[in-house]
């Protein structure tokens, strides 16, 4: 189904204070035009500086992603960006009068709900998805790290962590498709080990940190209360009562979800994957993932961006078909010489993709045009049309009583000519859900990759045989 993109419907306001900086922040979320993506604007500098979301403008990956442009700097992106993303809100300008993104409650659940609240509005431009078609591995052997990322139709990701750690051990997280992240993961916070808090203090780190912000895992039983006492000093919480009982989590805060860190490590790679500036289907899963791996992956994702960008929309046309041409005769009234569509690949529950052999032999080619032969657009949409029959009949029993009928055709736009030997591939999505026989659907026609047609069509599905 084609889907437009969104923004919301009005600004959000937010307080609080930075994780690392400590410093106080108010952060607002604004709409934004369509195509506009994510960007950051620091509004408390000279000239209010913007800093696009842009896995390149990346410069430090230390306990969180900073994002720096023209001397501006913005720290701590994430969460606000994974909250955006998993909202599926594809354009925002967010204004802050400080260089750290508010750390909340340590998690993205605060910026979802709120973003649901206002709620979004649809805009006119398509949401540009970046489909994958291909696999596409990656390691880091010295520090353990492994991404590989495979084609698939939803934005699903598979995150494994070990820190060998007897309070962690190995955990895993999923997430099957972007709809669960608000329920499923937003809410999961940032954590720290124990042992980790006196060198992050030691390196001006984590000021803005306390028990309402961040787990502390321990993994010691040897601490004593003067060694608590002296690290809460250091932190600058010499109020903050730190009480140990046993291996586990910090003050006997309870863990929202048994794999929680697992579930905080994927939060942590939505809001760093959405550095490379499109809405993704591909399923991502990672071993040991932390911000610099996710930005080196990113990195790569947005190089494969450019390589099928250049070599265009890529279909498997060697494959047995779904349907062969005696199959299509018998969905389909159409006879030579106007059956225009030779094999159907592929049919789920919103697309269809069909090809057509353009060849020297049609008849077309007689009087279109002597010298010069061209195969007519209006051809090509009647192909495209037959192909959007084929997914309308495919969904009725006994579609052999049925025809399809045309009722509008809109939008229809022709990219360069199509002549012999051409093989056109067609994919159409379906529009809005089947209602009274309607059936609405936008197609794109591509030759060896390249878009040479685009066309919306509307026809009605009608039991005219017995």
């Amino acid at each position: 189904m084609s889907e437009k993109q969104c923004t919301l419907k009005a600004p959000i306001q937010f307080k609080g204070i930075g994780l690392h900086t400590g410093e106080s922040v108010t952060l607002e979320i604004c709409p934004a035009p369509d195509n506009h993506g994510y960007k950051f604007q620091r509004i408390d500098l000279p000239g209010e500086p913007i800093i696009k979301a842009d896995v390149d403008l990346v410069v430090a990956t230390d306990r969180g992603t900073t994002l720096e442009s023209a001397g501006a700097r913005v720290y701590t992106t994430e969460h606000v960006l994974a909250a955006l993303y998993g909202c599926q809100i594809d354009n925002a300008l967010i204004k802050l009068n400080a260089p750290e993104v508010p750390i909340m409650d340590g998690s993205s659940k605060l910026y979802v709900d709120a973003i649901l609240e206002t709620g979004f509005v649809e805009q006119e431009a398509e949401r540009d998805y970046f489909e994958l078609t291909e696999n596409i591995p990656w390691e880091d052997l010295e520090n353990g790290i492994e991404f590989l990322a495979i084609p698939d139709k939803n934005y699903r990701l598979t995150v494994m962590v070990d820190y060998k750690s007897p309070v962690l051990g190995t955990q895993h997280a999923s997430m099957y498709k972007i709809s669960d992240f608000n329920t499923e993961i937003a809410p999961c916070r940032t954590f720290v080990f124990l042992r980790e808090l006196e060198f992050l203090a030691q390196n001006n780190l984590i000021k803005g940190g306390d028990l309402d912000n961040a787990i502390v895992l321990v993994d010691r039983v040897d601490i004593s209360q003067e060694e608590l006492n002296r690290l809460a000093k250091l932190l600058g919480k010499e109020d903050l009562k730190i009480e140990i009982d046993g291996i586990g989590v910090l003050n006997s805060s309870k863990l929202k979800y048994e794999n929680e860190p697992a579930r905080h490590k994927l939060l942590d790679i939505v809001g760093d994957l959405a550095l490379i500036g499109k809405p993704i289907r591909a399923h991502i899963l990672a071993a040991r993932p932390g911000h610099s791996g996710n930005v080196r992956f990113a990195k790569i994702l947005k190089e494969q961006i450019k390589k099928q960008q250049n070599q265009g929309r890529v279909f498997d046309i060697t494959k047995t078909p779904l349907y062969d041409s005696i199959a299509i005769e018998g969905m389909l009234p159409h006879r030579f010489p106007f059956l225009m569509v030779d094999k159907i690949m592929e049919i789920n529950d919103l697309t269809i993709i069909g090809v057509k052999n353009v060849t020297m032999n049609e008849p077309i080619f007689t009087g279109h045009f002597p010298g010069n032969p061209v195969f007519p657009g209006v051809l090509q949409i009647e192909a495209m049309a037959q192909v959007g029959g084929i997914f309308a009949l495919s969904k009725v029993e006994e579609p052999h009583l049925y025809s399809t009928y045309f009722m509008k055709i809109d939008k229809v736009k022709f990219k360069q000519k199509v002549v012999p030997g051409d093989t056109l591939v067609f994919e159409l999505t379906l529009l809005s859900p089947i209602r009274r026989g309607l059936v609405e659907m936008g197609g794109k026609a591509y030759v060896n990759g390249n878009l040479v047609m685009e066309a919306e069509m509307l026809a009605q599905v009608i039991k005219d045989k017995v």
